[in-house]
């Protein structure tokens, strides 16, 4: 089939017109407290074969090529956007959820479908490991726009950032069988491998890109984005190259880049933001249009409000409180994070897994898994709020005061920081002098509704100023370590320590 020039005018026009009406929707979503992905789906369920538009959609293989590329996206993105000191707190629940809670709740879902709707073992165990790990892009938008207190966010997150990488696996070997000549104890040390190989290769592609990002000045700040971005997915192709997890990689890669002192974080981040906004985009219009919904009965609803019921009622609590055994938290804690155990497009996409390799009853499972996700993300999405007030785990939201880029002084080894003072920062009244910044750092300029001032010590500091500060390189932490206080304590900072450290979460 040839694709030329008119066929590329429609595709163009299709797509811009898909991509502003899933882009709408978030506004939409947001609004009601629903992850974006259900509009998505429905988007692509509406231009699929089963709707008005009937566009044909059933390879398989490219969805999962395709739903493979958009998750590593995605994941990056999470990696970029974590701020480690809130995940690092609860690091040790977030990877025993993203492993033993799997495991937990694979064996739990397995035997539950199997005697209760008499699916055969292989399918049982697969339907449960397809369906027992959270979704980063839904979490991450969800969770982040609720007050709630670091080591939850960071404990959710975590978990589901690394738990693509085993579910992917297990996914994997009993989609090909490999499963019953390899045995549990090989297949675990399979799973144990290939996330220890990931997480290595991560560390060392985040680690050398960002003492190379650090010491290589590019000629547009448009690259510092890309480059990044690409540094993330070098690690996603040299695991994957040693059958280890690219998953758990780029993770771990973007994680240690995002909190990295880089040139143009801010940009690099908001870059990051929206590419996954693209992937999500494009991964749940795709599998929207993987569905038919003629398959869709009644039979298929029941199964997937069973195994629904099964995996948010018994596998995700009981999981929650295996894996609390690492970390030890309030009972309140592990009620909301059974709770806030979000599904999203990772289940749909792992459903593919066993579809492009010919399982047989794939068919059906992808439909019991797209009718799960669905109905469980309109029943837990919106709910998350109230539940998180009725447990008394939310706090009155602290939206952050000080944003801070960073370009590199090419002739000088000093960086130029451009600090914007939002409305909620306690800066405002603060004197330029008063900020007492390490020696070698200053305030070169202020910018004042757009008028460039040049400061003294005596420059009172306003909200919505933009401050022009160079430093020296290697105080360049400091520096901003003690603007951050300054716009957390006011005056008060020069007599407090750093409020990050005694921060009760």
């Amino acid at each position: 089939m040839t694709f030329d020039v008119h066929q590329l005018d429609v595709f163009v026009l299709v797509g811009a017109v898909v991509t502003l009406a899933a882009i709408l929707a978030v506004r939409v979503s947001a609004g009601v407290g629903l992850p974006s992905l259900l509009i998505y789906l429905l988007i692509g369920v509406v231009l699929g074969e089963g709707g008005p538009f009937g566009i044909p959609f059933d390879d398989a293989q490219l969805a999962h090529a395709l739903g493979f590329g958009a998750l590593a996206v995605i994941l990056a993105e999470g990696g970029l956007t974590t701020d480690w000191r809130q995940v690092r707190p609860s690091i040790r629940l977030g990877l025993s959820l993203a492993t033993v809670g799997i495991a937990v709740s694979v064996a739990v879902v397995a035997v539950a479908t199997h005697y209760l709707l008499g699916l055969p073992w292989e399918l049982a165990v697969l339907l449960g490991a397809i369906c027992s790990p959270t979704d980063a892009a839904a979490v991450f938008s969800v969770l982040r726009a609720l007050p709630l207190p670091k080591r939850l966010t960071g404990a959710l997150e975590a978990e589901s950032g690394l738990n693509d990488a085993p579910t992917v696996v297990l996914v994997g070997i009993i989609s090909t069988g490999a499963v019953g000549e390899a045995g549990l104890a090989e297949t675990a040390g399979i799973i144990a491998f290939e996330l220890s190989v990931g997480g290595l290769v991560g560390v060392v592609c985040g680690v050398a890109g960002a003492w190379l990002m650090r010491r290589v000045a590019l000629p547009s700040s448009g690259l510092y984005p890309l480059a990044v971005l690409c540094l993330a997915f070098t690690a996603y192709g040299v695991s994957s190259a040693l059958h280890a997890s690219g998953f758990a990689a780029i993770y771990v890669a973007a994680l240690i880049l995002g909190n990295s002192e880089l040139p143009h974080r801010v940009a690099t981040r908001s870059f990051a933001e929206g590419v996954a906004w693209l992937a999500q985009i494009g991964l749940f219009v795709m599998l929207g249009l993987l569905l038919s919904p003629s398959r869709i009965d009644l039979d298929t609803v029941v199964q997937a409000l069973v195994t629904g019921l099964v995996l948010t009622l018994v596998a995700r609590p009981l999981s929650v409180l295996v894996s609390s055994i690492a970390q030890p938290m309030a009972p309140r804690d592990l009620a909301f994070i059974s709770w806030a155990g979000l599904r999203g497009a990772v289940p749909i996409v792992l459903a593919t897994i066993p579809l492009s390799e010919g399982v047989d009853g794939a068919d059906d499972l992808f439909d019991i898994v797209f009718v799960m996700v669905v109905v469980y993300t309109l029943l837990t999405g919106p709910t998350l709020p109230w539940v998180a007030r009725r447990l008394r785990v939310a706090r009155r939201s602290e939206p952050r005061g000080l944003d801070v880029e960073a370009a590199p002084l090419d002739r000088v080894d000093a960086d130029l920081l451009q600090v914007s003072i939002a409305p909620t920062s306690k800066m405002h009244g603060v004197e330029v002098g008063e900020l007492r910044l390490p020696p070698g750092a200053s305030v070169s300029l202020v910018i004042r509704s757009g008028d460039v001032l040049v400061p003294e010590l005596r420059t009172v500091l306003r909200h919505g100023d933009d401050l022009v500060v160079v430093t020296p390189r290697k105080l360049r932490e400091a520096t901003e370590a003690r603007m951050r206080q300054v716009s957390a304590n006011g005056r008060l900072a020069q007599w407090l320590g750093d409020p990050s450290r005694r921060e009760r979460d």
